[in-house]
């Protein structure tokens, strides 16, 4: 792609852009718009986010016209700067691209990411820290912010369960394609005999729902709170005072639990958000049992399945499941080099559906 070739596409995209803004920008003018706050709550949140999404379009833009026009110089001095934003450019554009798959209705949000270790004792909670990590890195990245609401460690070493909130635009979106199931084969530390050992963990991957969600009501007689004293590694750390919550939603039997924080009120809002996003899982759940039975078709449940494999013994590589997308250099997947699985990933959707 040259640098003209993207001055085009931003032309393109910021047409379209720019006339939804249009449209949003009139709503948000209506003399009885904050007739319902909600709705005006909401109108104004889109706004917001579209404008932000032209002004970006439109730096793109600009930084391609400035580019084609010291092209058109035929300096070859400039030859060397040019390649670079020809790249850099080119770079923003397939990223473009990809969040353009990302229009489900929460991809824009925050994420909830859970990591539950499975059977296995130590290696498998040792393989949920990995995880943990891998998923942290990633993180960083992409400069997302996050914050570990609840976390479990194991007896021996690893952790046996962590919830972490990542805060940042297209988080779900590109966190979503990590759900399910994830494996381990490697020569085990914990044995003694360093035999070969497989390992799983469950990935578990929520929106996060702000509380003005009017799809997702929490009754307060539907729930059950309960307050105990958190685990922890001992010594210093003991919790002397009940501070760890744990809600149950009676209707649904979800239950819900938060450790994490000193502050019984912080776990308690902590655990809520975990629960409005567990119910907002359920609806999407029923909506799709509901359209799957509607087209005469069967939905498999994809909660339960393997989709990544990760080998380091007896020889090195990752591989997708999914997508058949897999790379040997191991090492940098687990810290936390995950977006050409998260672009495969998203890329295949369309194809099978």
């Amino acid at each position: 792609m040259c640098i003209k070739s993207v001055i085009y596409r931003c032309i393109f995209d910021l047409a379209i852009k720019e006339q939804t803004l249009a449209s949003l920008q009139s709503k948000a003018e209506a003399p009885d718009l904050w007739d319902d706050p909600a709705q005006a709550q909401k109108l104004m949140k889109q706004l917001s986010q579209l404008r932000d999404e032209v002004e970006s379009w439109r730096t793109l833009y600009q930084r391609a016209t400035d580019g084609h026009e010291l092209a058109q110089m035929d300096d070859e001095s400039l030859r060397p700067e040019l390649e670079k934003e020809a790249g850099l450019l080119e770079d923003e554009i397939a990223k473009r691209e990809i969040q353009v798959l990302l229009g489900g209705k929460y991809d824009r949000g925050n994420a909830l990411l859970t990591i539950n270790a499975g059977a296995g004792g130590t290696d498998s909670q040792d393989w949920a820290q990995m995880l943990q990590r891998m998923y942290l890195r990633w993180c960083e990245r992409h400069h997302y912010d996050t914050e570990i609401l609840d976390l479990t460690e194991g007896e021996e070493a690893g952790t046996k369960t962590v919830t972490i909130a990542v805060n940042g635009v297209f988080a779900y979106g590109y966190l979503r394609t990590e759900k399910g199931v994830h494996r381990l084969v490697r020569l085990s530390p914990f044995d003694s005999a360093h035999r070969r050992h497989t390992s799983f963990a469950q990935v578990e991957v929520l929106p996060e729902i702000s509380d003005d969600d009017n799809e997702v009501q929490i009754n307060t007689d539907d729930i059950k709170i309960d307050i105990y004293r958190s685990s922890s590694a001992g010594g210093q750390n003991v919790q002397k005072n009940a501070t760890a919550v744990r809600i149950t939603h009676l209707p649904t039997g979800i239950v819900v639990s938060c450790q994490n924080e000193r502050s019984q009120l912080q776990n308690r809002e902590n655990a809520m958000r975990v629960l409005r996003a567990r119910l907002a899982e359920l609806q999407q759940e029923a909506l799709d049992r509901q359209m799957a039975d509607l087209r005469g078709e069967y939905v498999k449940a994809e909660w339960g399945s393997q989709i990544r494999s990760y080998v380091l013994h007896p020889y090195q590589m990752v591989k997708d499941h999914r997508t058949d997308f897999e790379t040997g250099n191991t090492q940098a997947v687990l810290d936390g080099d995950l977006d050409a699985f998260i672009e495969a990933f998203l890329r295949y959707i369309p194809e099978n559906e």
